[in-house]
């Protein structure tokens, strides 16, 4: 029963912590990165696959990916689910590659972009705690209903927020490494 609330609460947690990381990896900092196509799906001989199933992708410096699709005949295609994508850049098709050139952020920008990162965070945070309360009240409605004791109650209840404190240590550590990130000129 306890170890059941336990494991529940520890894998909705972590499950918490992925999406609170694939939120933070969705913020564009001034800095190249192909996590930025992930939300892109490319119509692929009739099937929605991610660009990164259709072609190359790399990032030959800072501010600069380049997609190199494997058949010439999709650079229209991936450009124009680039722009759909409304991801925030523009592509450049030259016949062989597409460039998409990311621009520098204005410090206005970053300022917002690091008010996003304290947000994300805190909505982790927040789930985290949710999960912690809903934990704790079916070992109070256990307790209650005499299937453990109250010391267990209260043993495990140590446990539940122990795993809480890691798990939203782990979110801040995120949210500072992306927070740097963006600060980063």
């Amino acid at each position: 029963m306890i170890e059941d609330i336990l494991l529940d609460s520890q894998d909705r947690m972590e499950k918490t912590l992925v999406s609170s990381q694939s939120e933070l990896t969705k913020i564009r900092t001034g800095r190249a990165n192909i996590s930025i196509l992930d939300s892109v799906r490319v119509d692929y001989y009739g099937s929605k696959v991610p660009v990164n199933q259709a072609a190359n992708i790399g990032v030959p410096e800072a501010r600069m990916i380049i997609i190199q699709p494997w058949e010439r005949n999709m650079l229209a295609e991936i450009e124009r689910a680039i722009l759909k994508a409304d991801i925030g850049i523009t592509p450049n098709n030259d016949g062989n590659v597409i460039r998409l050139p990311i621009p520098p952020l204005t410090e206005e920008r970053r300022k917002n972009l690091v008010k996003v990162v304290h947000n994300l965070a805190e909505d982790g945070r927040i789930a985290v705690r949710n999960i912690r309360r809903d934990a704790m009240d079916q070992l109070k409605k256990a307790q209650k209903d005499g299937k453990i004791s109250e010391d267990e109650q209260f043993n495990a209840g140590i446990d539940v927020q122990a795993t809480t404190d890691e798990n939203i240590k782990k979110i801040d550590g995120m949210a500072v490494a992306k927070e740097k990130e963006v600060l980063e000129i």
